[in-house]
């Protein structure tokens, strides 16, 4: 009898209704994101806007800005002040006081030292212009780092670099029709067509995203365009996007010399990562060019196709010998600052708010594929191997380093 009840009461503790453990909700992180004003020459862009601000403050997050950090894209401080934006009068104040560090060119030796241990940086990285102490600087903080060149969503796109890329194709033959015109110094030849008057001559070299923009803003003024890229993939999606038929051809030499000796402008677009890629445009080939051609080398900052490529540190182009106008600014995009500041924010605002969802920078990259291929330096490590190869440093797999802590 008494094992019978034993079993009964058995039996009745298992069909009880149990204690259901439901999930906790996440927590949503308050973020305090530093922007400090840019100290790199010729750099005009902020990474938010007075608007990407407002929306920021109106989730609960604080943004510091400093002094002044958004005067060259005609953003002031009365306007992020508006915004609910916090005014910093020095640099110091902000790195001291942010969590989440937010610029445009990679931090200077002097930025470095102000930075907080296990603080989050987004920037560029500009592999090309950094020295090797710079990376392991950032790592001997225990930083946390996110470059805007290696964000990729889930279509493979990167979204920061084709946004730049699709501002600075339009800006290319801006800056080539101002150098043609005699205001400029130039010979005075409108790029671009009218009736009875030949077409101007634009070749465009590299058929990506600011090729294809070039292509279309060259188009859209009447030039006769020629397009040249290594990819014969990239001719064919460049003409379909374009929507007609052009000049296009792979980079073989002779084909490419004659369209140099009759271009008016040339704009190139083919960029490497490594500094010592080969060039495609000798020495020779731009010495046949006509005297007052314009050459405007996007590729300047990322491995230029240009033997001798000079940079240029302010508005000025370098000219040659021939006559011949360079003008190679690594940022192009800045020259138009505020809207190229606009495409930024739009950009990172969805980030952050990601960010403060997720808690911490630690889950972000494991749920977003996009994060994790833009994460750099992760807990002071470096996780990127094309940086390591690039500067002999050790680095290590974010997959197993994610697994491990």
């Amino acid at each position: 009898m008494d094992r019978h009840a034993s079993f009964f009461a058995m039996r009745q503790t298992r069909l009880m209704p149990q204690e259901e453990m439901l999930e906790t909700g996440r927590q949503r992180h308050r973020l305090t994101i530093g922007v400090p004003s840019e100290n790199m020459k010729m750099e005009n862009r902020v990474p938010l806007t007075p608007q990407g601000v407002e929306i920021l403050v109106q989730n609960g997050h604080q943004v510091i800005i400093e002094k002044g950090a958004g005067d060259a894209a005609n953003y002031f401080d009365s306007d992020f002040a508006a915004a609910g934006g916090i005014i910093a009068l020095s640099r110091q104040e902000v790195y001291k006081n942010s969590e989440v560090i937010l610029k445009i060119s990679p931090p200077s030796e002097e930025e470095m030292e102000l930075m907080q241990y296990n603080q989050l940086l987004f920037s560029f990285v500009y592999m090309l212009s950094q020295s090797r102490d710079s990376f392991i600087k950032l790592m001997s903080r225990r930083i946390n780092a996110v470059a805007y060149e290696f964000l990729k969503d889930e279509t493979g796109c990167y979204p920061v670099i084709r946004t730049m890329s699709e501002i600075e194709g339009y800006t290319a033959i801006q800056v080539a029709a101002e150098y043609l015109s005699k205001a400029h110094g130039g010979k005075g030849v409108l790029l671009g067509g009218i009736t009875g008057v030949s077409p101007s001559e634009v070749v465009i070299i590299g058929a990506g995203t600011a090729g294809e923009f070039a292509t279309k803003a060259a188009l859209g003024l009447g030039c006769q365009v020629k397009v040249f890229d290594n990819s014969y993939q990239n001719l064919r999606e460049l003409e379909r996007n374009v929507g007609q038929r052009l000049f296009t051809s792979i980079l073989h030499p002779q084909v490419l010399t004659k369209a140099l000796q009759s271009a008016d402008a040339v704009v190139a677009s083919l960029r490497y990562f490594e500094a010592d890629n080969g060039f495609f445009i000798t020495r020779e080939q731009i010495g046949k060019m006509k005297p007052g051609s314009v050459i405007v080398d996007l590729s300047v900052g990322s491995g230029s196709c240009f033997e001798d490529a000079q940079t240029c540190h302010s508005n000025h182009p370098y000219i040659n010998e021939r006559g011949i106008i360079h003008y190679s600014l690594p940022n192009l995009a800045s020259r138009v600052s505020r809207t190229a500041s606009i495409a930024l924010s739009n950009i990172f605002v969805p980030v952050l708010l990601k960010l403060a969802e997720a808690g911490d920078i630690h889950r972000l990259i494991k749920e977003d594929s996009s994060i994790c291929n833009g994460t750099y330096i992760y807990k002071g490590i470096l996780t990127n191997n094309h940086i390591g190869q690039q500067y002999a440093i050790p680095s290590k797999d974010i997959g197993l380093l994610l697994a491990a802590f």
